[in-house]
């Protein structure tokens, strides 16, 4: 099959191969000296390399700036900034998991924006302070799980708050993005479940968030139909690329649906990567069980529909969710992973000021956060 490309509205190629239409797409805005922003593991890979060499193949002038945190931090932020500057770029390729392609967004954001990152916070509305004035940015994912790559926000960890920060405009959406399976079978099969499982979260959360938003309740639930499918083959069966295509779907259609909001997951994930610098995903599959039970005398229809998705046997969509991350190998719970009952009190003050609680169905208090911590110990 060859690639195929959508509109919505960021431009979508998808498809094995997708990458050699990476420097027609960068032309095509107007590109011609990029900055490529990663982190250490994607050029360990040998794909940073490849991306440079796909872009000079096409005429476009490429610099690496691979300095970027598994959890980001204000600094790589600045330090992109400057090897922006000095390679006199004018667009960003963003390429990697969620951390690189959030830190590209801000990259660019910061080119243009003299405001501190904190000014941005989107709990505080800094999204007004965001104006077009943005640099391009093109994303190239290597992970299936934050769909980032299609996104309007960044997540770093600022100096002024100590916590993970979400910075949204649609400024800060890429003019493309370059969706190629074979990208993804370098990763090993616990990343691959992990960020598995965040595409499933936040396809899961937006489905069940507070609002009405039709369009991104159906591209949810086709989202966690295409994670029952693929996510327990992708991590099994690493080459098969039917697999991990559909895992780039998955993610992808997640960050689309969670315009409409997340949940109180999310709002217990944010703290566990900055205070305890855990994987994302992982985060968000350890805690989802318990943020689940909590929801469900709230919602009861839609978790069962979810449920009848993910495993239409299973007794309630917790056990379900258990069952497939015991499938993928992840952790029963965050004891496993170092976080004890001493961490619960500054962790659910951290989480208590994420805004993702407020689109949680069912109201969260501080104190209801630190039980949901305790349930997922």
């Amino acid at each position: 099959m060859g690639t195929v490309t959508w509109s919505f509205p960021t431009t979508i190629v998808f498809g094995n191969g997708a990458l050699s239409s990476l420097a027609a797409q960068v032309a095509k805005v107007g590109g011609k000296r990029a900055l490529v922003v990663c982190d250490a593991g994607v050029v360990k890979a040998g794909i940073a390399d490849k991306v440079k060499a796909e872009l000079e193949k096409g005429g476009i002038s490429a610099a690496i700036f691979d300095r970027v945190d598994p959890n980001p931090v204000e600094k790589n932020i600045f330090d992109g900034v400057e090897a922006y500057r000095a390679h006199d770029a004018d667009v960003v390729v963003a390429v990697g998991g969620g951390s690189p392609l959030d830190a590209g967004k801000l990259i660019a954001l910061k080119v243009t924006h003299e405001r501190p990152l904190l000014d941005y916070d989107d709990a505080t509305g800094g999204d007004r302070f965001i104006s077009s004035n943005v640099p391009p940015i093109l994303t190239v994912p290597t992970t299936a799980g934050t769909g980032s790559e299609v996104g309007r926000s960044g997540v770093v960890t600022l100096e002024a708050n100590h916590r993970k920060t979400v910075i949204f405009s649609p400024h800060l959406m890429a003019k493309a993005a370059i969706l190629d399976p074979e990208l993804t079978k370098s990763m090993p099969a616990r990343i691959t479940a992990a960020t598995g499982f965040d595409a499933l979260t936040h396809c899961l959360e937006a489905y069940c968030s507070l609002g009405d938003h039709p369009m991104a309740d159906g591209i949810a639930l086709e989202g966690l139909d295409l994670v029952a499918k693929h996510l327990v083959k992708a991590v099994e069966s690493p080459n098969d690329l039917d697999a991990r295509g559909g895992m780039m779907k998955a993610a992808m259609m997640g960050a689309v649906a969670f315009q409409k909001g997340l949940g109180a997951c999310h709002s217990l994930a944010h703290p566990l990567s900055s205070e305890k610098n855990l994987h994302h995903g992982l985060a968000n599959a350890l805690c989802l069980p318990a943020v689940v039970e909590y929801n469900q005398s709230t919602i009861p229809q839609k978790m069962q529909k979810i449920r009848d998705i993910l495993d239409p046997k299973a007794h309630d969509l917790a056990d379900a969710i258990r069952s497939l991350r015991s499938r993928v190998a992840l952790p029963k719970g965050l004891a496993a992973e170092g976080v004890s009952r001493n961490d619960i009190p500054k962790l659910a003050d951290k989480a208590i000021e994420d805004a993702c609680h407020r689109c949680n169905p069912k109201p969260t208090s501080r104190d209801d956060l630190a039980k949901l911590y305790e349930a997922s110990l």
